[in-house]
């Protein structure tokens, strides 16, 4: 898969601003739009992509000011409702009319805000952002900014060292992949890399601390999956994510961490597959 850009304009009080998206495209069927979460990259879908693209036209994208995305311009804001007009707009710009979606953590957030705004089919959120008490949001942004100031710190030969052996990844990416093992030495080098120079990382989180999502997502499918060892989003917290959207599937990833793509990708893509079916 290669990688394209789309630009488009995204309104803001200044007037219209130009905003580029980075992409891959995968697949034939109904279209099904990945987003990945804070400090991460579009590759954090790469275990499921090739099951989905057996039945899906799968999208995965760069959030903006993450992976090789550019950061947004001047005027606009980091926050929920640029996002999302963000991928509004993508979506024209890419002729998907009203594509399922699927997102883990702030990308479930996203997904999540999209369906409200009726802008795609269905949704399947993964230990989604959002549905935390003030104690738990304070405890995942200290964990999230620790992990951000290590990979900012850490020389690249160092990374590449670790990353080489089981208990090297498990030192770099225990924090998210309950089986960090499984992940490819190559793979943690570049999400660390992701995570230490995404421009929007620190807007991205600042505007987080004002989140929480509160309202029902009426006549349309709603899938949310929690990991059994997310230690980052735990998962009494999609107890009440099924509360405030009481019309949702809630699913339980037995054995998965906070990003479960990797951990488990048969049982990911299957609930990815249901959830968008």
């Amino acid at each position: 898969m290669s990688t394209s850009t789309v630009s488009f304009d995204v309104p803001s009080p200044r007037g219209p601003q130009p905003v580029t998206v980075s992409y891959t495209r995968a697949g034939s069927g109904a279209p099904l739009l990945l987003l990945h979460g804070i400090g991460h990259h579009r590759q954090a879908w790469d275990p499921v992509v090739d099951i989905l693209a057996a039945e899906r036209d799968v999208i995965s994208v760069d959030l903006p000011g993450f992976g090789v995305s550019p950061g947004l311009p001047d005027g606009l804001a980091y926050d929920l409702a640029t996002t999302t007009a963000v991928f509004g707009a993508f979506c024209e710009a890419l002729e998907l009319d009203r594509p399922h979606v699927a997102g883990n953590s702030l990308g479930g957030l996203l997904a999540l805000e999209l369906g409200r705004e009726k802008l795609v089919r269905s949704v399947t959120a993964l230990s989604p952002a959002g549905f935390w008490t003030l104690a738990e949001r304070r405890y995942a942004f200290g964990v999230l900014l620790s992990m951000r100031r290590i990979a900012e710190r850490m020389p690249l030969p160092l990374v590449e060292r670790l990353a080489r052996s089981a208990a090297g990844r498990a030192v770099l990416t225990s924090t998210i992949y309950a089986r960090p093992s499984r992940r490819a030495p190559e793979a943690v080098v570049a999400e660390t890399l992701a995570l230490a120079r995404a421009t929007g990382f620190t807007e991205t989180l600042r505007a987080g601390t004002s989140v929480q999502f509160t309202k029902d997502i009426p006549d349309l499918p709603v899938t949310l999956a929690w990991g059994t060892r997310d230690w980052l989003l735990v998962p009494r917290q999609g107890v009440r994510a099924k509360a405030i959207i009481p019309r949702a599937r809630l699913v339980r990833l037995p054995g998965c961490g906070h990003c479960p793509m990797n951990d488990d990708p048969a049982l990911v893509a299957r609930v990815l597959l249901d959830g968008s079916r």
